[in-house]
């Protein structure tokens, strides 16, 4: 870590410090590493005693019950909130201000009287933190955080092990996607020293797929085709489909679950899965493991982003089938 890393990681945790009314603040529809980065700041804002909200918008009840603090963190604003009422906004893993659900207020607000820090490990796309930690080379916000406790000097207890350890291993794939890295593994079996429960966690996100979910993973495995020209792996999602499987919950993850196995597929250069959104649009995650290519440069052609090795975009259009072959309609 460069010395400005390490300086703007201490500032942070002096802003914590000094705070009165801390906010902490994820993504919509949160992931296990969006949870548990809001667990971490919760257990720091807890030790010392502070104020906080914690709200990630849509929080999905009762699939996160194995974290600690997930029961703390608000899926909808409580009636009567106000930024006006905080004084520091910690941002985990957004990506986007868009995605906080706070956008307009974060854009607007009083940066006298509320200061933004946030920490991510996704590419930027908004300036408007006051203080930004970002390391997009790293494989979770949760990984990021960890740098940030261990520069504050905080030991990690059981509550920040669990936490650590479930972000790493659900955003690496359980240690297979190509953003894997020695560190990650590294923090991870530390962890572990400290007390973090590796088969809960993993019974809770791996071993958890319901029916509808696998049902889910079985059409887009069927669907699944090679793209010669450009030996890219294509599958597809329509809207008829996903809406045919009774009980799928298509603001969850399993999107991110699917491409991020079907990555695992040999002999081609990245996979992209297309699904079709109840609003006409179509949405594409994109994978690769290939070191030589860049996948965000494709995501960007059609107005999205993210990593080198995992990307996406959101555009409209709709899937069409003639014969075996999938045709995609852009406008």
């Amino acid at each position: 870590m460069n010395e400005e890393y390490i300086k703007h990681c201490q500032t942070a945790y002096q802003r914590i410090l000094a705070a009165k009314n801390i906010l902490i603040v994820s993504h919509l529809h949160p992931d296990v590493d969006a949870m548990s980065s809001l667990g971490i700041i919760i257990e720091i804002a807890e030790s010392l005693d502070k104020t906080y909200l914690a709200y990630a918008q849509d929080k999905d009840e009762g699939i996160f019950d194995f974290l600690p603090h997930s029961e703390r963190i608000h899926g909808q604003l409580p009636v009567g909130f106000s930024l006006g009422d905080y004084d520091l906004a910690v941002v985990l893993d957004c990506g986007s201000i868009n995605r906080t659900g706070l956008a307009e207020g974060l854009r607007q607000r009083d940066k006298k009287k509320l200061r933004v820090v946030e920490f991510d490990h996704h590419p930027k796309v908004d300036d408007y933190a006051d203080l930004e930690i970002r390391l997009p080379q790293l494989a979770s916000t949760t990984e990021v955080l960890y740098h940030f406790l261990q520069i504050n000097e905080v030991s990690p207890n059981k509550n920040l092990a669990n936490l650590l350890l479930a972000g790493i291993l659900t955003d690496t794939g359980n240690f297979l996607y190509p953003s894997t890295s020695e560190s990650a593994v590294n923090i991870a079996s530390e962890m572990l020293e400290h007390g973090a429960q590796l088969p809960k966690i993993v019974q809770n996100t791996v071993q958890n797929k319901n029916l509808a979910a696998m049902k889910l993973w079985g059409l887009a495995m069927d669907n699944l085709q090679i793209n010669k020209k450009y030996n890219l792996a294509v599958s597809v999602l329509t809207k008829k489909e996903m809406v045919s499987i009774s009980g799928i919950d298509t603001n969850n993850d399993v999107f991110g679950d699917i491409v991020g196995f079907l990555s695992n597929l040999g002999g081609v250069k990245g996979v992209i899965l297309l699904r079709e959104e109840n609003d006409g649009r179509l949405k594409a995650n994109l994978r690769t493991a290939d070191p030589s290519i860049d996948l965000s440069e494709l995501a960007q052609v059609f107005g999205g982003g993210g990593h080198a090795k995992a990307s996406g975009f959101l555009v409209k259009g709709k899937i069409k089938r003639q014969g075996q072959s999938w045709h995609f309609q852009f406008e």
